[in-house]
C-alpha cells in the first residue's frame, strides 16, 4: 500500500514538475519574440531614416549634375552662336569681295574688247606691210641674182655648204670642250674612288722565284740527302716532283721547281728528314706524304683565314680549297692570294663609293683569279675556268659573271664586273707588282707605236714611260686641233680593242706649227 502511494506522490510531483517547466518555457520564449520583434522594428526605422538620408543626398547630387550641365550646354550654344556670327561676318565679307572682282571683272572685259579692237587693227596694218615686205624682198632678191650672177638655188646650194663647214667647225670645237669638261670631271671622281681604295687597302707584295734554299747544319748532310748512288735525292725527287740541286753552295740544298706548292712540301719533308735522321727512300716517302696531307689542311685553314679578312662567309668547302691554293700560286712573280685579296678591297670600297653591294665586289674580287688554281690538265682560259667553277659551286650569278668577264671572254652583265676588272688592273700595274720579260715588253712597245702609227696624219710615235703613255706627232696640214683631239680618242679606243696591258696608256696628240723667216 505504501509503494502504490508512493508510486502516485511521484507520479503527482513529476506531473507538477512537467507544467511548471512547460509554462516557464512558454513565457520565455514570448520574450524573446517580443525582444526580436522589437529589435526588427528598430532597424526597420534605422533603415527608412537611412533610405531618407540617401535619398535627399541623391537629389542633390542629380541638383547639381543638372546645373553643371545646364552651364555646359549653355557654354556650348554661346560658343557655337559666336562661330555662327564669325561665319556670317566673313560670308558677309567674301559678298562684298565677290562684287568688288566683279566690277574689276567687267572693266577688264571691256579694256580687253578695246585691245582686241587694237589688235586687229594693227594686224591689218601688219598684213600690208608683210605684203610690202614680199615685194620689196622680191624686187632685191631679182637685183642679188643680177649683181651675183647666181640663181636662187646656186644661192641656197653655197650658203648650205658655208653652214654645213661653219656647223662642222663649231660642233668639233663644242664636243671638245665637252669632253675636256667630262674628262676633268671624270679624272678627279676616279682619281678620288681608286686613291681612297688604294690607300685604304695598300698592301706589300712578294716576288715569288722558282727556288727554294734550305740550309743545312754542315755539310756532311748532304751526302746523307743524295745517299747510296743517289737513290735517296731520287726517290725524294719522284715523290715530290722537285728537282734538288746540292752544288758546292756551303751548307745550303737548293729546291727548284714551277709549283710553289710542291717546293712548300719538299722544303718541310726535307726539313723533317734531316730532323729526324733517318733518310731512305720508305722513309722519304712516308713523310712526304704526311707533309701534303698537312698542307692541305693548312690550306683550307688558309682558304677560311681569307674569307675572314676580306668579311665574306658562306662559300663552299671546294671553293674554300681553291681560295688557300692561292697562297702557292704566283702571276708576273705576285702571289695570287694577296693580289686577290687586294682586288677585292679595292672593288668593294669603289662599289660602296657607287652605292653598289659591296660584298659581291668583294667575293667576285677574291675569287676572280681562281681558275688559276685548277689542275693544268684542264684547258682554257683561267676566267672560263673559274666561271665554271663558280657556276658548279653555286656562287652567286654577278660573282661568276665577274669572274669570267675580268679579262672579257665573256660580256659583263653587271656593273660589279667592271668594278673588278679595273680593280684586278690596279693591282697587277701598281709599281713592282708584277715582272714582265724583256722580250714580251719589248714587242709590247712596238706594237703600241705600230698601231698609234696605223692612222692618216700622223708623223711619227713614241712609246714612253714604260709603255704607259703614247706621243703622237701629228700633221698640222691634214689636221686641226678638234680633229687632233678625235685622233687621240680614235688611237684610245683601237688600243683598248687590239691590245692587252696593265693599267691604262696615255695617248697625247701633238700638233705643232713652225713658221720660219730669213732676215738678209
Amino acid at each position: 500500500m505504501e509503494t502504490i502511494l508512493l508510486i502516485i506522490a511521484v507520479a503527482v510531483i513529476g506531473g507538477i514538475s512537467f507544467f511548471a517547466g512547460w509554462f516557464l518555457n512558454a513565457r520565455s520564449g514570448q520574450n524573446k519574440i517580443a525582444s526580436a520583434e522589437e529589435r526588427a522594428r528598430r532597424i526597420i526605422e534605422d533603415a527608412e531614416k537611412e533610405a531618407n538620408n540617401l535619398k535627399k543626398e541623391k537629389l542633390l547630387e542629380a541638383k547639381d549634375e543638372w546645373y553643371k550641365r545646364k552651364k555646359e550646354f549653355e557654354s556650348e550654344v554661346q560658343s557655337k552662336r559666336n562661330k555662327l556670327q564669325a561665319f556670317e561676318k566673313q560670308l558677309i565679307s567674301r559678298e562684298e569681295n565677290v562684287d568688288r572682282k566683279l566690277d574689276l571683272l567687267s572693266k577688264k572685259e571691256s579694256s580687253l574688247q578695246t585691245i582686241d579692237r587694237e589688235l586687229n587693227e594693227r594686224k591689218k596694218r601688219l598684213d600690208e606691210r608683210e605684203k610690202e615686205l614680199e615685194r620689196l624682198v622680191e624686187e632685191e632678191n631679182g637685183r642679188l641674182e643680177r649683181i651675183s650672177g647666181f640663181s636662187r638655188d646656186e644661192a641656197k646650194k653655197h650658203l648650205v655648204e658655208n653652214l654645213i663647214e661653219t656647223v662642222k667647225t663649231e660642233s668639233a670645237q663644242m664636243l671638245k670642250g665637252i669632253r675636256d669638261k667630262t674628262k676633268e670631271e671624270a679624272r678627279r671622281e676616279a682619281q678620288k674612288i681608286i686613291v681612297q681604295a688604294i690607300q685604304r687597302t695598300a698592301a706589300d707584295h712578294t716576288v715569288e722565284t722558282t727556288v727554294s734554299v734550305l740550309n743545312l747544319e754542315s755539310d756532311e748532310l748532304k751526302g746523307r740527302i743524295i745517299g747510296r748512288e743517289g737513290r735517296n735525292i731520287r726517290a725524294f725527287e719522284a715523290a715530290t716532283g722537285v728537282d734538288v740541286i746540292v752544288d758546292d753552295t756551303p751548307e745550303a740544298v737548293i729546291l727548284s721547281g714551277f709549283d710553289p706548292f710542291r717546293r712548300e712540301v719538299a722544303r718541310i719533308a726535307l726539313e723533317r728528314l734531316i730532323a729526324d735522321g733517318r733518310i731512305h727512300p720508305a722513309r722519304i716517302e712516308e713523310v712526304v706524304e704526311k707533309v701534303k696531307q698537312e698542307l692541305e689542311e693548312e690550306v683550307k685553314r688558309t682558304g677560311e683565314n681569307a674569307l675572314l679578312e676580306v668579311g665574306l662567309h658562306g662559300a663552299h668547302p671546294e671553293i674554300v680549297k681553291h681560295i688557300g691554293r692561292m697562297k702557292y700560286r704566283s702571276s708576273y712573280g705576285q702571289n695570287l692570294l694577296q693580289h686577290s685579296i687586294e682586288t677585292a678591297f679595292l672593288a668593294g670600297i669603289m662599289a660602296s663609293e657607287l652605292r653598289l653591294d659591296a660584298n659581291l665586289a668583294k667575293r667576285g674580287g677574291l675569287l676572280h683569279d681562281i681558275g688559276k688554281t685548277v689542275d693544268k690538265s684542264v684547258e682554257g682560259p683561267h676566267a672560263l675556268i673559274g666561271y665554271e667553277l663558280c657556276k658548279k659551286y653555286n656562287e652567286h650569278a654577278i660573282v661568276s659573271n665577274a669572274v669570267g668577264a675580268h679579262h672579257e671572254d665573256i660580256p659583263m652583265e653587271h656593273p660589279i664586273a667592271a668594278l673588278v676588272q679595273a680593280a684586278d688592273a690596279i693591282s697587277g700595274a701598281r709599281p713592282g707588282a708584277r715582272r714582265e720579260s724583256v722580250e714580251g715588253y719589248v714587242k709590247r712597245l712596238e706594237k703600241l707605236e705600230s698601231l698609234a702609227k696605223s692612222f692618216n696624219g700622223v708623223l711619227n710615235t713614241y712609246a714612253i714611260q714604260a709603255g704607259r703613255e703614247v706621243r703622237v706627232i701629228a700633221n698640222h696640214d691634214i689636221l686641226d686641233d678638234a680633229a687632233a683631239d678625235q685622233l687621240s680618242h680614235d688611237i684610245a679606243n683601237k688600243i683598248q680593242q687590239e691590245m692587252e696591258y696593265p693599267g691604262q696608256i696615255k695617248v697625247t696628240v701633238i700638233r705643232e706649227v713652225r713658221s720660219v723667216a730669213y732676215a738678209k
